[in-house]
This record gives structure tokens, sequence and C-alpha cells, in this order.
């Protein structure tokens, strides 16, 4: 097994990979007691060669790495990318790309709304995945060889179904489909932790400009402490002192010792005070700081029957089609299509999600489709 644990390795396959169409990659990380993801492993492979590197190798440098992600000419290949690419955004300050996700793939092909990793393999190579090994310490060296085993079948495996999944997609006509879904992963916004936008992470539980001020302030405080220190949210302050501080909105220390949600003692840290300061200001700003409060429509009365007679409808044009349904519409966008009809704001109303399901969804809506029973089976008939 290729355990790459030095500069000049990693240039050297890279190099190589560079030369080829596509390149499998997946990620093993730690990230229960930090902020940011520590990583442990990066798994390749392309078609002709197969590596694992130890970031954590003494001396190291992963430039040779960057280039690869950076790289426009090669497809880089993982399955559910998201945390991987949060991980590569960190190390390239760049979204990597182009990317392919084996997961949204999976789902137009039919294999569930989440399709996982082990269900891709099983279903396509017919292979069963040993994932004992899944939740070892990856930050422990030396790595037991089961550990290194399990670590590159997670590529071998994926670079071994990435071209008959690609065939698939074209001859279904679906690979459009995924490339689309898969525009949402270049997102820059989605890797970046902007303590100013942290609010958005939390449910509203108010529209009111003083109650939005604090809850942003807050919010902001939690992930500039949380960054600086490197370690989770929820051990600076959890999301319910959260919710306390701009219910409440404390302006002193004293006060602020007394919410339900601080812990005991919290008042006495050395930066209590720049919190409550932090919320003064916002409040005091409130008109100018706090987010826009949120668009509520009122919805129609009685839904219910509307809802699950679109839920009915997707689930029927999803399966003769061997589609995931959420990848087509998920709960939200099927309450919205039930109160506002083609008003709906939505992406099941776009593009070829139209075509599949949108389309028949306002036909139904307006009453140009109707469901009926034959026999056991539940069908849509189109009305003259």
């Amino acid at each position: 097994m290729n355990i790459i644990r030095d500069t000049d390795g990693l240039r050297a396959f890279c190099d190589a990979a560079r030369t080829q169409d596509f390149v499998c990659i997946d990620t093993e990380f730690m990230r229960e007691s930090t902020f940011f993801s520590i990583l442990c492993l990066v798994q390749m492979a392309t078609p002709e060669d197969e590596a694992i590197i130890d970031p954590l190798a003494e001396g190291i440098d992963l430039e040779p790495l960057k280039e690869l992600l950076m790289d426009q000419s090669i497809t880089k290949v993982l399955h559910a990318a998201r945390q991987d690419m949060e991980i590569f955004y960190r190390i390239c300050d760049a979204v990597p790309g182009p990317i392919f996700d084996t997961q949204i793939a999976g789902m137009a092909l039919g294999l569930g709304d989440s399709a996982g990793y082990g269900a891709l393999v099983k279903d396509r190579l017919n292979i069963n995945l040993d994932k004992g090994a899944r939740f070892t310490d990856w930050s422990r060296r030396p790595l037991s060889e089961k550990q290194l085993t399990y670590a590159i079948a997670d590529v071998t495996h994926l670079r071994d179904l990435y071209p008959d999944v690609l065939i698939e997609l074209e001859e279904k006509e679906r690979l459009s489909w995924v490339m689309e879904e898969m525009g949402q992963h270049m997102k820059e916004d989605l890797y970046t932790f902007e303590p100013e936008e942290a609010w958005q992470r939390l449910k509203l539980r108010g529209n009111k400009k003083h109650y939005l001020a604090a809850l942003k302030a807050a919010a902001a405080w939690r992930e500039r402490q949380a960054i600086k220190k490197d370690i989770p949210r929820r051990r600076v302050l959890k999301d319910d002192a959260i919710y306390d501080l701009a219910q409440q909105r404390p302006r002193t220390i004293e006060a602020l010792a007394k919410l339900r949600g601080i812990p005991r003692g919290f008042e006495r840290s050395s930066s209590a005070q720049s919190l409550v300061e932090g919320l003064c200001a916002a409040i005091d700003n409130s008109e100018e700081y706090a987010p826009p409060a949120p668009k509520t429509k009122h919805m129609p009365p009685s839904l219910g029957p509307r809802i699950e007679m679109l839920k009915t409808l997707l689930r029927l044009r999803t399966e003769v089609r061997g589609i995931a349904t959420r990848l087509v519409a998920n709960a939200r966008d099927i309450e919205q299509l039930a109160a506002f009809g083609e008003a709906a704001d939505i992406a099941a109303l776009k593009g070829w999600r139209r075509e599949v399901f949108g389309q028949d969804a306002i036909d139904m809506l307006r009453g140009h489709i109707a469901l009926r029973l034959e026999g056991e089976n539940v069908v849509a008939e189109r009305l003259d």
C-alpha cells in the first residue's frame, strides 16, 4: 500500500494524477473537540494508481495537493462531498473544482434520498463494505492495517464504479441534472465562517428589531470565540443560551448571570464583558444592525389534503423514473407549492424538475390531473 509521508512523494503522485481524466478523493478527519476539522488522511485513486497521504507527517507540504485540487482539467470524484470540500477550501483558500459527487449521482439513479457509499458499492459492484474502522481515532499514529485498508477502499471502489455511473447518467440523459446540482457545491459561502452571518444557522423565534439585533450579535460573538479558540460552538455557548440572550438582552454582567441558558460562573470569565458590550452596541443600533425580519407568507387554511396529494404525485413521478424524491422536491417545496401554486419560488418549478414533476403538480392543483385507485395501486390520471 502506497502511503505518502513526504512532499516529494506527494508531488510525484499528484503530477501523475494530473495527467488523468479523473481522480477519486476522500478524507478522514476529526472534529469532535475543534471548530475546524483536523485533516488526518487524504486518500486518492486515479485510473492507474492509488495512495494514502498522511497530512500529519512531519515536514510534509500539501502544496502539490492544492495544485491538483484547483486544476480545472481533471474531475475530482467524491462521495457526499460537502465536508471534504470544506476541508479543501481551507487548504486552497478557494473552492476546488470541477467535482462530481456520486451521492447526488446515486440519487439521480434511484438509490434513495441520501445514497450511502456502502449502498452504492453494493448496488454497482456487489461488494459489502466493512465499516468497522469508520469511527476510529484517525489522528493517532501508527495507523493499523485495518484502518488503512478501510481508508483506501473508499477511493478504489469509487474509481471502479464512477465510469459506469457516468455512462448510465448520459444514457438516461440525467448527467445535466447531476451537474446542475453539483453547481451548488461550488458556492464559496458554503465553506466560509463569517461571524456576522452566523445567525443564519439558527431558527428565528421573533421578528422584532431588538431581538434580531441581539441574536445576530450573540451568534457573531460565539462564532468569533469558537474560531479563535478552535473549539466547537457548543463549548462556547449552546444554542439555547443564544436564544436566551436574544430574548432577554442583558445589559450588565449581573443580568447576564441570571439567564438560565448561561453556564454557572460564565459571567466571571474574561470574555463575558465583551459579550455584554457587543449586545448593548447591537441593541442600541438595532435599526441598522439587525438582519432583515423574515418575510412570512400567510399560509392558506386546510393545506393538508393538497400537501398529501402533491407528495403522492411526487412519489409516482419519481418512482417511474427511478429518481430520489428529495432530488426533485423537499418538504418545504411541497408546502410552498400547495400554498402558492405557480407563484411559489422553488426549484421544483424550474428546469428539469418542472419537466419531471413541477408542471404536473401545477396541473393537479388546477384540476387537470386526478389520483385514483387501480387495484391496490394509486395512479395519476390526466383529465380531458
